[in-house]
């Protein structure tokens, strides 16, 4: 029973990381471009509150309950496809941390133009920018480390 509760955290967890951060990307991207900096602003803080409250768990238990089951399963830790895994985390890390200073400072600034009812400018379109496309290999990766927990070969 233990190890279907853990499976069972870990694979929720795998669905909130992913659906927050694709429907974040989405919802984003559009109202980005709608032009509308109220719902833009709005957009944005709520992107910000979804990665605290959903996004940052998910990425602390992934490698808990994973590493968890594997113990449990006595699965080795030398696998490829785990380490591909990790690497492949790794990155998608690597890119989300980046993204959150810049979801951050997107937000106060839509807000602040929102308040002064003043074009976003230059500014936050290079962030918005920025942001996109470091989206791109992280969410790569995350499909890619959901295919090996899946499979768990190679």
């Amino acid at each position: 029973m233990e190890f279907l509760i853990i499976k069972w955290v870990h694979i929720l967890s795998a669905i909130l990381l992913f659906g927050t951060g694709l429907g974040s990307a989405f919802y984003k991207y559009f109202t980005d471009r709608s032009g509308d900096i109220a719902a833009i602003a709005v957009t944005n803080r709520l992107v910000v509150t979804a990665d605290w409250l959903f996004t940052t768990p998910a990425i602390i238990i992934q490698p808990i309950t994973g590493f968890w089951m594997l113990h449990l399963l006595n699965l080795s830790l030398e696998s490829t496809w785990l380490w591909l895994s990790l690497v492949l985390y790794f990155i998608a890390g690597a890119c989300w941390l980046p993204v959150v200073v810049l979801q951050i400072r997107m937000r106060d600034l839509a807000q602040k133009c929102a308040t002064a009812r003043l074009p976003l400018g230059s500014e936050y379109h290079r962030m918005a920018r920025t942001w996109f496309w470091l989206g791109v290999p992280a969410f790569a990766a995350m499909v890619a480390v959901v295919w090996l927990m899946v499979v768990k070969s190679i």
